[in-house]
């Protein structure tokens, strides 16, 4: 019996899969990974992971409410208490006034940002993004079928949003606009004067929503202070949206639990959204976020100390090797130099670090700045050291 020959299908990937650009900062971080497992010598200052473990009473918490049968399916929209807490820590700490059914338990806050992108935006619409930026923002926005508009900024500005660039950028398709603060790639932080600045421009556009996406919102260096956009500007509460979640500041960044939080109507849009794809996060996952929530900061502090040294010692020795130029990181656990000196682009940069020094780095083409490389300092004092001897050796070398 004659076998017939396979049929070929001819599939076709659609627009948006084919535009779709994956995360270079994960795909970067799982090469050294792979690199290392094969032996190899290798750094990596690429991943905006903490190396500390989940606190003990986090874990706990999550095992009991596994042994307590708590692994059924949960609301879409996440376990009550856990929406109940998020919303009285929105209100306690952060001064923004929120009830549970403003709050959506996400898969992590960048399944918050993507629920919002999709429910606020669509074809013609227009996302509105200082620049540098988080690298998935445009993309999730473009999955969503908007346009995305970046407002530029420079270290010589301290890679801050300017009030009267971003009126400019303005235009009827503006629908939303991104805050990240403390912000990665920079780790600048948005003082209190100029998210008033901001917010009176805002008043001026009706049609604009904000999302603050607050996820370093704990690693702050000394001097510095986190502000949540709506408690400063409470007449606009209702277009300003939070994202976070447990990633960062906890050390629980594969638990992936996130959360938005603002307008109940949009809220309640998502939820329906999330209802269709994902359903409810993990359900003993989110009693170890219930605990971590309602629990003493004492760990998040101590935690964020060891950034702040390490962030330190990071940034000074950046500034130690000559021919970059190092604006001082003011939170989250980032240093974004200036290696245009060199006269090679970012990923020139990374690849060659890789490939001769065993440094794995993020180029900063990425995050919409080819003149930066993104270190992290969210590795032992040791890596860091090592780190900093590779890149300097590299430069040097030039």
């Amino acid at each position: 019996m004659l076998r017939q020959p396979p049929q070929h299908t001819a599939l076709h990937l659609s627009a948006r899969a084919q535009a779709l650009q994956p995360s270079l900062t994960l795909a970067i971080a799982a090469k050294a990974k792979a690199l290392k497992a094969d032996g190899q010598d290798i750094c990596s200052l690429s991943a905006g992971e903490p190396d500390f473990d989940t606190p003990a009473f986090i874990r706990q918490a999550a095992a009991a409410a596994l042994e307590a049968g708590h692994t059924r399916y949960g609301p879409a929209a996440g376990e009550p208490a856990l929406r109940e807490a998020i919303a009285a820590k929105l209100g306690r700490e952060n001064g923004v006034a929120t009830t549970a059914d403003q709050v959506l338990v996400t898969n992590g806050g960048k399944q918050a940002l993507y629920n919002l992108f999709q429910v606020l935006l669509g074809p013609g619409d227009e996302l509105l993004l200082p620049s540098p930026y988080w690298l998935s923002y445009p993309e999730i926005a473009q999955l969503a079928g908007a346009s995305v508009r970046l407002i530029p900024s420079t270290a010589a500005e301290g890679f801050r949003l300017d009030p009267q660039r971003l009126e400019a950028a303005i235009t009827p398709a503006s629908k939303l606009l991104v805050l990240n603060s403390p912000s990665n790639p920079t780790g600048m932080v948005s003082s209190r004067a100029e998210l008033e600045a901001i917010a009176a421009v805002l008043r001026r556009h009706p049609q604009l929503a904000v999302v603050c996406d607050d996820i370093y919102e704990f690693l702050l260096a000394p001097g510095h202070q986190h502000h949540s956009l709506a408690a400063l500007a409470p007449d606009l509460a209702d277009r300003v949206f939070s994202v976070n979640g447990f990633a960062k500041g906890w050390a629980m960044t594969g638990w992936r639990i996130g959360w938005l939080a603002g307008n109940s109507t949009v809220v309640k849009a998502a939820i329906a959204l999330q209802s269709q794809s994902t359903s409810n996060v993990c359900s003993f996952a989110q009693f170890g976020a219930l605990a971590a929530i309602n629990g003493p900061r004492d760990c998040v502090h101590a935690m964020a100390e060891q950034f702040n040294r390490r962030r330190s010692l990071l940034s000074d020795g950046l500034r130690a090797i000559p021919g970059l130029t190092l604006l001082p990181p003011e939170g989250a656990f980032y240093a974004f130099p200036d290696i245009s000196s060199t006269g090679l682009d970012s990923m020139t940069i990374c690849n060659r670090l890789l490939e001769e020094q065993g440094l794995a780095v993020v180029p900063g083409v990425a995050f919409g700045d080819d003149g930066c490389i993104r270190l992290s300092c969210a590795a032992s004092e040791a890596t860091l050291e090592d780190g900093l001897a590779r890149l300097e050796r590299f430069i040097r070398g030039l």
